[in-house]
């Protein structure tokens, strides 16, 4: 059974990076015209830097969560906390600083479930049912869901590399 949560580990630590599936997450950002970051396409809801910051948000309050053994976690409101209320950046370095904080707190992640002493399916003592499984797998969705949302957004701004 050790061998198949192994297994398990490294496949979620997989799908966290990105898989095969989707488009990754530095594919997706990287040579993001900074003039396009904070444009909202006609028939979208969010800019570019929305969605970034969005899935930073995101991934930064589930990662609070999943740690949250000593209860500090602080709930967020939905959906004013999660959502940046103005479409463009503050600056350039805000967007840098936004991808940075991403890869920072994804690898916190990743290092979380790849520790053996990390119990993947025992219910959180804080939560309503709530794994680390459970959570890792709403990242990994969550993540797809809006990268691909980003990518409509660079493809109606003709800004994503044609294949």
């Amino acid at each position: 059974m050790a061998d198949q949560i192994d297994k398990l580990r490294k496949e979620l630590i997989f799908q966290l990076k990105g898989g095969h599936a989707h488009a990754k997450f530095d594919d997706v950002v990287k040579n993001f015209p900074e003039k396009l970051r904070g444009t909202v396409p006609e028939g979208m809801p969010y800019s570019a830097w929305q969605l970034l910051e969005h899935i930073r948000i995101a991934q930064d309050d589930i990662l609070s969560y999943c740690k949250n053994s000593d209860g500090s976690y602080k709930e967020k409101k939905w959906p004013d906390d999660y959502w940046p209320k103005d479409p463009n950046p503050e600056s350039a370095k805000a967007w840098t600083d936004s991808i940075k904080s991403y890869h920072a707190d994804l690898d916190e992640f990743v290092e979380l479930i790849g520790d053996p002493k990390s119990e993947l399916f025992e219910a959180f003592r804080w939560g309503d049912g709530q794994t680390l499984f459970h959570e890792a797998m709403l990242l990994v969705d969550h993540a797809a869901y809006h990268l691909g949302e980003i990518v409509a957004v660079r493809r109606i701004l003709k800004s994503w590399p044609a294949r």
